[in-house]
């Protein structure tokens, strides 16, 4: 018999390079310096008098929500960019618990019915008021009250408590890109997002070489009300990477605005129909949400998650009664 042969020995499977660390809000890659911060939401109005608002461009998420009257207020998330100024900032609502919980950290605003600051609270945030005296909050001379408020972002920061300083939890799962987004993969294409609410009438017109000025590359949505297009305080048009209108349903609260109209609230739990814009196309969706402390889930007609891109998202809550989108 002949000497026995080894056998070589098999090459090591090459380790796969870790996965990059991205911005909870907006699935960007993290670059150097990262903060360990939380994240603040700020109520912004979105009257007429209130524009144009100063700090939009600069968020990771926004919503848009209905208010009294069929006029529509924004809740606004911050993470990646501390904003030198935010506002004008206006009263909570009976909704933003739901929007603001999944986040997590610290939600501003100018006031509010203790009962909407408490559900607030009970879902995990912690609360700056400029009614109760909290930092961060100053009027400014150029506007009356009460379209005045202003915030400072990083007194806002400054305040969080040890119990809020923690980093928010991914909100959405994202694409690496808007090539490999849900929408462009599996939608149509799409040249504008028009959506109406009883009294107020946002649209989005894709720009393939628009820049939202953020080193996330050429492409997004461009915003206007009702055909003029809509900039911030700095001249910046206002724009979005991924734009997510959901079809909501409406309850009449107990509670009654200045002007004696019922406060609305936007029921954020079950689940509904939805659309998602992404690199110039759209798709249809679903929605779901379990509870206050829930993130909203996005998944389409075939049961997939929804992939946005990485970037800014803009959040359309339209009543299924009284309000539409139209993908154009």
């Amino acid at each position: 018999m002949g000497e026995p042969v080894a056998k070589p020995s098999p090459s090591p499977s090459p380790t796969p390079p870790p996965e990059p660390a991205r911005w909870p809000l907006t699935g960007v890659v993290v670059g150097d310096g990262a903060a360990e911060r939380p994240a603040l939401s700020v109520k912004v109005e979105n009257s007429a008098a209130a524009r144009p608002q100063t700090g939009l461009e600069e968020a990771d998420i926004v919503w848009e929500e209905m208010v009294e009257g069929g006029i529509t207020r924004f809740n606004v998330a911050y993470h990646s960019v501390v904003p030198d100024e935010v506002g004008p900032i206006r009263s909570v609502r009976p909704m933003d618990a739901a929007i603001s919980g999944p986040v997590g950290g610290l939600l501003a605003f100018s006031g509010g019915v203790p009962p909407y600051i408490q559900a607030a609270s009970d879902a995990g945030l912690q609360i700056l008021s400029n009614d109760d005296g909290d930092p961060g909050f100053y009027r400014t001379s150029g506007r009356r009250a009460p379209h005045n408020v202003y915030g400072s972002g990083a007194e806002f920061f400054a305040a969080a408590d040890d119990a809020h300083r923690a980093p928010p939890k991914q909100q959405f799962a994202y694409a690496d890109d808007a090539a490999s987004s849900s929408a462009v993969l599996h939608g149509q294409p799409a040249t504008g997002i028009d959506v109406r609410f009883p009294r107020a009438n946002p649209g989005w017109t894709w720009q393939a070489q628009g820049d939202a000025g953020r080193g996330w590359g050429p492409g997004v949505w461009v915003r206007d009300e009702a055909g003029v297009p809509q900039r911030s305080a700095d001249g910046d048009a206002l724009v979005a990477t991924n734009v997510v209108v959901l079809r909501v349903q409406i309850v009449q609260t107990e509670a009654r605005d200045a002007a004696g109209n019922p406060v609305p609230e936007t029921v954020l739990s079950g689940q509904g129909d939805a659309h998602v814009g992404t690199g110039g196309h759209a798709i249809e969706a679903t929605w779901s949400k379990a509870g206050a402390r829930e993130p909203l889930v996005l998944k389409d007609k075939d049961g997939r998650e929804v992939e946005l891109a990485p970037g800014s998202t803009w959040i359309e809550l339209v009543p299924t009664a009284g309000g539409s989108v139209t993908i154009g």
